[in-house]
Order: C-alpha cells, then structure tokens, then sequence
C-alpha cells in the first residue's frame, strides 16, 4: 500500500501509462466516438490520480484503472443515446439520382478511429484490429451499457468473470447471465458478410491505391469494377445509404466524383481497417478538407464504404484543413 498523502507523480506514471493507448480503445468501444473515449480517458486517468495513494494492490493496475475507465463511460452512456451509421437508420435508398437525405437532428453518428491512436503491441494487433472494426462498433451500440461493458471485458480483453464483477460491482453470475444476453442480442444484428480481409494482407494496399485514384481521376468504371455485387455505401451525416454495386456505383457516378482532379485522397487507417482521409477542391481552387472513408474489403473488391463528412476528422487523423 502507498501511504504517502500526496500521489508520487513519477510512480503514478510509470505504473499507469502504458495502459493509455489500450484504455482508448476499450473507451472507444464502449462509446463509438474518438473524442467521447479520449475526454473518457482523461477523466480515468484524473480520477486514478486522485486515488492513487490509496490504491492497496488487491487487483492489478490494469484492472483497477479498466474498472475506473468502464464506470466513467457507463455514466457518459448514461446521458446519450447510442450512436449510428445510416444503415442503423432505415431501408437503403432505391433512387442514386435524388438529393440525399438530412437525418434528424437528434442522430449521434459513429465516429472512426485512427489506427495510429491505438496501436497495440504487436502480439495483440490482430485481437485489437478485428476488435475495432466499424461493424463490431455498430453493432455494440445496440447493447445497453453493461451488457456491452460485460462483453468487452470477458470476450475481447480475456478478464475472468470473478475480475468482470469486481470492474462492475455485482455477482459473478449476474456478469455471466449479461454475457449471455449480450451475445445473443449481438448475434441478432451482426452482419454476416462483413468478414474485413486484414489491410496487411498482399493486395490490400493496391486497392486502396486503386479507389484513391479512381476518385482523383472520376472515373466510375473503375470504381464499379472494385465494388463488390453486394457492396454497401454509408455517407454520414447524410441519412442515405445505398445497397448493390449497380446503385452504389451509380450515385457515385453521378452525385459525388464530379470531374478529374476535383478529390485528393491519402492513407489514414482507421479501426483496424483501409481508409482514407479525402479533400475536395473548392471554386478556389483549392483543396480543403471533406472527411474520412474507411473500406471494408474481401481480397480483391470493396464490400462497404463508409464516407464520414466530417472535416475535422481529417485534423483528427493528423492532416491538414487546407492543402494549397
């Protein structure tokens, strides 16, 4: 036990931080937004701080500073509702020629998540890659608060249920009857197909270059030969989303590519998954920031493309607002 009244500052950091970067990701998880996880993890980290000197070692640090951080998210859920994609939303749109939809004021979207934030170690890349892919994220905002705590810390952070219900406050078999819940509600809403082929995998980066230049150069026959026959297009803040290659193909043809050189795209992982920061080049002339879209892939084709026009995502991953 630390006895001292005031936490000593360099053993608080030398026994807490290298947990940051995973605390991110599991804040991530339970909230769906970058911003939303990190103000989660500051606050974990204020209140670790301030109960330091008290900290007895009955669990590890890893466990005490994941119990502070799930608590300080179920409260934030606790004030919000879940956040969606447009899929979340409705049926897909039918017409790629008619103005897309505005989606209720009152809609929360699902944010990405910049690889570079949260890179693991690299014995758990592929635990904290799939862990992080925007289907599994969607999918998770359809459990409540605890059911979706429960489910992160038994089945992607490998925690015994007896160190679930101390995180929690309650019994062992209430944590293994919320688990049960929780998996079966996720095997409810999962989507099938969206088996993400690894973006380290040969190939991967080349269709990534394919996509991007397909967008600097508008051309919407290559864009539809890397789209899969049962590829899905998501536009946040847009409500519309499109479903089929011959649809998703077609509205991106006549509503977004515009004429060569009007997009620049470059590489930005995002969840585990290929991505792209975007600009658009304004009547300026010059190219400003329009948003992020990440891309669900097999081998050879793209499955799912969710465009998030955000701007500032595209500082959030690092990038510039403006490029000359």
């Amino acid at each position: 036990m630390i006895s001292t009244s005031a936490p000593p500052d360099a053993e608080f950091t030398r026994r807490t931080q290298p947990y940051r970067r995973e605390l991110l990701a599991h804040c991530y998880r339970m909230l769906g937004s970058p911003h939303d996880a990190e103000d989660s993890v500051q606050e974990t980290y204020l209140r670790a701080w301030r109960s330091f000197g008290a900290f007895e070692g009955r669990s590890s640090v890893r466990t005490w500073l994941y119990r502070i951080a799930t608590n300080v998210c179920l409260t934030a859920l606790e004030h919000h509702g879940r956040r969606v994609l447009p899929s979340g939303l409705g049926a897909p749109g039918t017409d790629p020629s008619a103005p897309p939809a505005a989606a209720p004021a009152d809609v929360r979207w699902l944010q990405p998540m910049p690889d570079a934030q949260v890179a693991p170690d690299p014995a758990g890349v592929v635990v904290a890659r799939d862990s992080l892919r925007l289907a599994l994220i969607a999918c998770l905002q359809h459990l409540n608060g605890r059911q979706r705590a429960v489910l992160l810390l038994r089945d992607v952070l490998g925690m015994p249920a007896a160190d679930v219900a101390g995180v929690l406050d309650t019994s062992t078999a209430a944590v293994k009857s919320a688990l049960q819940r929780a998996r079966a509600r996720l095997a409810e809403v999962a989507v099938a197909a969206e088996q993400a082929v690894p973006p380290s995998e040969p190939g991967q980066r080349a269709l990534l270059e394919e996509y991007m230049t397909a967008f600097r150069r508008a051309d919407p026959a290559a864009i539809e030969r890397l789209l899969h026959r049962d590829a899905v297009l998501e536009m946040p803040p847009s409500a519309t989303w499109f479903a089929g290659k011959r649809t998703c193909a077609a509205y991106l043809a006549g509503q977004v590519l515009g004429t060569p050189g009007e997009w620049l795209m470059f590489p930005a992982p995002a969840n585990g998954q290929l991505a792209a920061v975007a600009y658009h080049r304004q009547s300026d002339g010059v190219y400003r920031a329009f948003g992020v879209a990440v891309l669900t892939t097999t081998k050879d084709s793209i499955v799912r493309i969710t465009a998030f026009g955000d701007p500032e995502l595209v500082t959030a991953f690092g990038f510039a607002p403006v490029l000359g």
